[in-house]
């Protein structure tokens, strides 16, 4: 039997899971859906949304993880037998994005290398993103097999020296050159244009779809219903207020995916001159448009601030993949015994064969198409979309009516006898969560299969 492994401290568990909640979805995604839905208006209902229906889910999967101290599979099956199969369905979610999740992950780290070695011009260029990923299939590769390496032998590293010590380096520095980086950006001239546009509400954009599209932007920037917080909360020692961390999760995310949006939303609006064209969802944002934005700053600026905006994405790509893939070994060690090292080097290989057909699906395999989509969108539509809505409207029904509210609220009182937000937990986990996760999954799978344009 493995010994289950711990966090040392409140702060390293903090961090380590706003590690995993600050990834990529806050840095290319978020900025984009503020943008499209309103500025101002999007910020306000993702914030009330953090805190009541991203807040209730968060909880009630490290409280889960917590209690039973098993990953997502064990986790499910011990609270009742029954919904088992959710956590089949939960352990799928990381095993199909880590891989796709990674390939991104290696042209981030291209990009961050080649602003380092070569003008700014180059990287700037129209052709260079589509000449990357669609030229020799063996450069893109070479990235992906680089990041899963570096992702694995942190993982290999274990809970304390592995995933804590890296998270309480990065995370810190990722918010320094979060907030140094949007400094200097709103302090461009005309800039401010762009930040009014960004933070002032403008409620002609409201409608059910802006709440829905934040609420799907939560399942992004939380690692909700992936198994990743059920996981580290099995690593959480009962004397770590679990109320509080999830509180202080929520701040550090939101506030990360803020600032995301006040380097990018203003740098852009000056680029197309008070156009918000150049906010395109996905890969062409980050790959594309904010390269020519860094070119417009001149060589030796522009090159500083690129290389110092792919270091920030290159972080919060690391420490997402690292919770992926410690939530994918940490199910393997539960279920087969294996030790972490046999563990780890399965789940590398596995995430390694993977990724190759997301590599290649933007070169020689770009033929295949399920759904009219590229074989890496296909991927994220599979598990984000479909798979994580599902996953969590079933654990609202086993809390909210099998195992009883009750089960995840003594559990939070297990450190210090309180749960200050109790009455809003219950409500949300209940009645509220349920009814609009299923619009969620609604709204995503028409979104996916192209029957609504957003």
């Amino acid at each position: 039997m493995n010994q289950r492994s711990n966090f040392t401290s409140k702060i390293g568990f903090v961090l380590a899971a706003a590690g995993s909640a600050v990834g990529l979805g806050n840095l290319w995604r978020f900025p984009y859906l503020a943008a499209q839905y309103g500025g101002g208006t999007f910020l306000l209902v993702y914030l009330i949304l953090a805190v009541t229906f991203g807040f209730a889910l968060m909880v009630a999967e490290i409280a889960i993880g917590r209690k039973t101290g098993l990953s997502a599979i064990g986790a499910y099956k011990a609270l009742d037998k029954r919904f088992g199969f959710v956590g089949i369905l939960t352990a799928l979610v990381p095993a199909i994005i880590l891989p796709y999740y990674s390939v991104i992950g290696g042209w981030v780290m291209k990009y961050f290398f080649t602003f380092l070695t070569v003008d700014i011009k180059v990287v700037a260029d129209d052709a260079f993103f589509g000449n990357f990923i669609g030229g020799s299939p063996l450069e893109p590769l070479g990235w992906f097999f680089l990041f899963i390496a570096l992702t694995s032998i942190i993982v290999l590293l274990g809970v304390e020296k592995g995933i804590e010590k890296v998270s309480k380096f990065m995370m810190p520095f990722l918010a320094i050159l979060t907030v140094g980086i949007a400094i200097f950006v709103i302090t461009r001239p005309g800039a401010l244009d762009g930040v009014v546009y960004y933070i002032k509400p403008n409620f002609k954009d409201f409608s059910f779809t802006t709440i829905l599209a934040a609420m799907g932007q939560l399942f992004y920037s939380m690692s909700l219903a992936m198994g990743i917080m059920i996981t580290y909360g099995s690593y959480m020692k009962k004397d770590n207020n679990l109320e509080s961390s999830v509180r202080q999760i929520e701040i550090f995310d939101t506030a990360i995916a803020f600032l995301a949006g006040l380097m990018i939303v203003p740098a852009a609006y000056m680029f197309f001159d008070g156009s918000t064209e150049g906010l395109k969802k996905g890969p062409t944002l980050m790959f594309v448009i904010l390269p020519k934005v860094f070119g417009e700053m001149g060589s030796t600026v522009g090159t500083i601030i690129g290389v110092a905006f792919f270091l920030l994405v290159f972080f919060a790509a690391i420490t997402s993949s690292i919770s992926l893939m410690e939530t994918v070994v940490s199910i393997v060690m539960d279920k087969t015994k294996l030790g972490r090292k046999a563990a780890c080097a399965a789940v590398t290989v596995f995430s390694l064969l993977m990724g190759i057909p997301s590599s290649l699906g933007f070169n020689v395999w770009s033929h295949i198409a399920p759904l009219g989509q590229d074989l890496l969108t296909f991927f994220d539509f599979i598990s984000n979309s479909v798979i994580m809505p599902i996953v969590a409207f079933f654990t609202c029904v086993l809390v909210g009516f099998i195992i009883k509210p009750k089960t995840i609220v003594d559990e939070v009182k297990e450190t210090d006898g309180k749960f200050k937000s109790e009455k809003l937990f219950v409500i949300m986990i209940k009645w509220i969560a349920p009814i609009f996760i299923l619009g969620i999954l609604g709204f995503s799978v028409a979104e996916g299969m192209g029957w609504i344009n957003v």
